[in-house]
């Protein structure tokens, strides 16, 4: 048994946290925004002041980037096992211009993109340039997920109309913002992790989906659903993440770090990287993952992580939604979802995993600002199957005004036909 200190923005890790503690661990969950510090009550002790609690834990698992990889950092130079980036691998995702600097001086091939502080510059250049483009906000503005647009017009014009938008009732919030060119193929992450040293086996495949609606369709949300599946390296993980080996040792970073792409027949084109766990990316994992995850963090923390054990096969994770999500609307929160009691139709909590959620009385109940409640995973040696079992536990659960997707994994029978086709998918 050892002891976990989480450290927390939002109170993304607590189901991580309440995992480390079903296996029976002890740990302890200090979140700091004032408006999440419900999440996770009744399922992880919580602390006020976490500073206080280091000489206590024998392991500290940041969640986040903006900061806390410089918090990460140390700790790990006074000597403290830890879970967590660096100022550098911070940047990497904060910023996306550096990230893909540094992805470009190991040899890897970027989109064609450029990057703006001003909209009037950005409307000049798309006017100069017409194409095909996506807007991606920076720094903190990233987090606001349904500010990423996909231009479809060749000529722009679409994007021009946004770059407006912004202008007039963003330019506030949005201080820097990238343009990069529309490439069309197939969107598939590759992730894995780092012990502070070396990647871990195996790697992770993943497919996000994150528009509101079936079908790709509606605002971008932060995720509705993910489908993924463990792997030795491929050729997909070569040709990216493997190439940043020597700067994420030379950073020592130690956690999950993850490169979001789009590949055709052309080549392959890394959109962005998410130095963290990703959310809900790590609870899916988790139910593909054999290693319990108390290991896998002190395997990681101390570096004697080499490989893990992991199922064959699919997992696949759908996220319950209520009101506001994807939007911040405080009144609607309070008036619909907040402290609404969670339901399950019979006793089991397989493949169950929370988010916004806090226990009370016995009770499941929605709490936090965003409106994520719970992911519901399933596991199958094929996507179908996965999917099937997933969304038979989705049918388990009742929350009042709860929506979700409905098809997530049926995009990889296409998906899958044309990575292998292409060669991404074949091992090293």
């Amino acid at each position: 048994m050892a002891k976990y200190l989480f450290v927390s923005y939002e109170g993304l890790i607590a189901d991580i946290a309440w995992q480390v503690v079903k296996e029976g661990h002890e740990a302890r969950l200090w979140i700091e925004n004032p408006e999440e510090q419900g999440i996770g009550d009744g399922f992880v002790p919580k602390v006020s002041e976490w500073k206080k609690e280091v000489d206590w834990a024998e392991v500290v698992v940041f969640d986040d980037v903006l900061g806390m990889g410089k918090m990460a950092e140390e700790l790990r130079g006074r000597g403290k096992p830890v879970v967590g980036g660096s100022p550098y691998t911070d940047r990497l995702e904060d910023d996306r211009a550096f990230g893909q600097a540094e992805l470009k001086s190991v040899g890897v091939s970027i989109i064609p993109q450029e990057n703006f502080t001003s909209f009037d510059d950005a409307v000049t250049y798309v006017q100069e340039n017409p194409n095909r483009y996506v807007i991606k906000p920076s720094g903190e503005a990233q987090n606001i997920k349904r500010l990423l647009f996909v231009g479809e017009e060749d000529d722009g014009r679409d994007v021009l109309q946004v770059l407006n938008d912004y202008k007039r009732f963003w330019a506030d919030k949005v201080k820097e913002f990238q343009l990069q060119r529309r490439i069309q193929g197939v969107e598939v992450a590759v992730g894995a992790f780092f012990n502070g040293k070396e990647f871990v086996t195996p790697i992770c495949v993943n497919f996000e989906h994150k528009k509101l609606f079936p079908g790709d369709i509606g605002p971008a949300t932060g995720e509705m659903g993910t489908s993924m599946f463990w792997s030795d390296p491929n050729r997909l993980f070569n040709a990216t993440l493997k190439k940043m080996e020597a700067k994420l040792a030379e950073a020592r970073y130690t956690g999950y770090i993850d490169i979001n792409c789009i590949v055709n027949n052309n080549g392959i084109y890394p959109l962005e990287f998410t130095s963290r766990f990703g959310y809900p990316c790590v609870s899916i994992q988790q139910e593909g993952l054999l290693t319990p995850m108390g290991d896998v963090l002190r395997g990681l923390a101390d570096g004697s992580a080499t490989q893990l054990r992991a199922r064959s096969g699919f997992q696949i994770g759908v996220r319950i939604v209520v009101p506001p999500f994807p939007y911040n609307d405080p009144e609607t929160l309070e008036s619909t979802s907040k402290d609404s009691v969670i339901l399950f139709k019979t006793p089991s909590r397989e493949g169950i995993h929370i988010e916004d959620v806090r226990s009370a009385g016995g009770e499941w109940l929605v709490t936090g600002t965003s409106g994520v409640v719970l992911i519901v995973c399933g596991t199958g040696p094929t996507m179908k199957q996965a999917q099937r079992q997933a969304y038979n536990r989705v049918r388990n659960v009742m929350i009042p005004h709860m929506y979700y997707r409905d098809d997530i994994g049926e995009r990889w029978t296409e998906d899958s036909d044309r990575l292998h086709a292409w060669g991404y998918l074949r091992e090293a």
